[in-house]
């Protein structure tokens, strides 16, 4: 049997990893500014997650959620502390699209409402209904394609508010800094008008903070810099580390009822020693304040570059667009210098590496980035 062909790959091996570095087989070391599409977070192999997971594993790696869950328990307790959300519940899945699914499925069940207003070059996931509020016709299959959705302007509140006015929005879906849009940023403004509009509606809000969430902005959720609070946010990358899990907080607004939700696998024992494991590092280490220090110092120095047309983001989540189309300069950061981005496009690269990285780091990236465009 051969691996199913969806992914285009490049003929690297990746097989260890170290804080915000990687080594192929052949020994060659390359310094990691995707980390993974945002999912490492807390670096490469950290002795203590490396610590925590053995010692887990080797008690217990599973049992299903038809028992307690102490660690699930402190897990749910530990992350609404440092998010600010500790008067919200969580819900606990594997991936991000699931989180989303489960977000939507929630708002549905609370309001009785079908339609969701989504937003143009969003990204939520590949699944079901998270591909069907996802602005890529590519990938939404004709069984997802169901006439739930509507695309509209990213930070048009006008247009939010003549939809909402039909009073038929089941919830609003909207990233917290679109991702594979671009890197692109919400405006205050609009996320305040957002939140008020949505409550006289009766219509949910959701966050999606899946890849701009968990510190990555440089606050704990990017919607933190609007100071507003949606219904439901869903989290996953950077929540294990490269563990697959996720999450879904959820407002006091609703009521669970048995059976509503569930899971086989979501929350485990081993995947909630994980996300403990991450929080342990976010906090003793100040991550998120390195993602704000480091993330501004990147930016301030990638503005100075002429041949980039437009730098954006916040935090550790970073996206570099050019007048010319990208590949070339992608595959010579990677080859040549021995660098890990991303791209979102034909002109945007993206840089979303551990939270972890150091000043240090950054210069050295920028030293490469530079000897590249040149």
């Amino acid at each position: 049997m051969n691996l199913f062909d969806v992914y285009p790959l490049f003929p690297l091996n990746i097989v260890q990893g170290k804080g915000c570095y990687v080594w192929d087989e052949n020994g060659i070391k390359y310094l990691d500014l995707y980390g993974g599409h945002a999912v490492i977070s807390i670096g490469h192999s950290h002795p203590h997650y490396v610590e925590m997971i053995s010692n887990q594993v080797s008690k217990l790696g599973f049992y299903s959620n038809s028992v307690i869950n102490k660690i699930q328990q402190e897990v749910a307790r530990r992350l609404g502390i440092i998010s600010g959300y500790d008067d919200y519940s969580l819900f606990l899945i594997n991936s991000g699209a699931e989180a989303n699914e489960n977000a939507m499925k929630l708002a549905s069940f609370h309001n009785g409402r079908t339609r969701i207003v989504s937003f143009q070059k969003s990204f939520h996931g590949r699944t079901s209904l998270a591909v069907e509020v996802t602005n890529n016709p590519k990938i939404i299959a004709p069984i997802n394609n169901n006439s739930h959705v509507v695309y509209l302007p990213l930070n048009d509140i006008e247009a939010v508010k003549a939809e909402l006015s039909k009073g038929d929005v089941c919830a609003v879906i909207i990233e917290g800094i679109q991702g594979v849009g671009g890197i692109l940023t919400l405006t205050g403004t609009f996320l305040q008008e957002l939140r008020t509009i949505c409550t006289a509606t009766g219509t949910i809000l959701i966050l999606d903070e899946i890849q701009c969430g968990y510190g990555r902005s440089g606050k704990f959720f990017a919607h933190q810099y609007a100071g507003i609070k949606p219904d439901i946010i869903t989290v996953a990358k950077g929540i294990g580390n490269g563990f697959p899990m996720a999450g879904v907080l959820i407002s006091p607004m609703f009521t669970p009822v048995y059976g509503m939700l569930g899971t086989t696998f979501g929350g485990n024992h081993l995947a909630s020693t994980a996300a403990l494991a991450v929080l342990d590092i976010m906090e003793k280490e100040n991550l998120i304040e390195n993602a704000a220090k480091v993330g501004d110092y990147l930016i301030k120095e990638l503005k100075q570059f002429p041949q980039i047309k437009e730098v954006r983001g916040r935090g550790l989540m970073i996206g570099l667009e050019l007048d010319e189309p990208i590949k070339e300069l992608r595959s010579r950061l990677l080859f040549d210098y021995h660098v890990f981005t991303g791209v979102t496009g034909t002109h945007v690269i993206r840089l979303l590496p551990p939270l972890c990285l150091s000043l240090e780091e950054a210069e050295e990236f920028l030293s490469r980035f530079k000897k590249a465009l040149n």
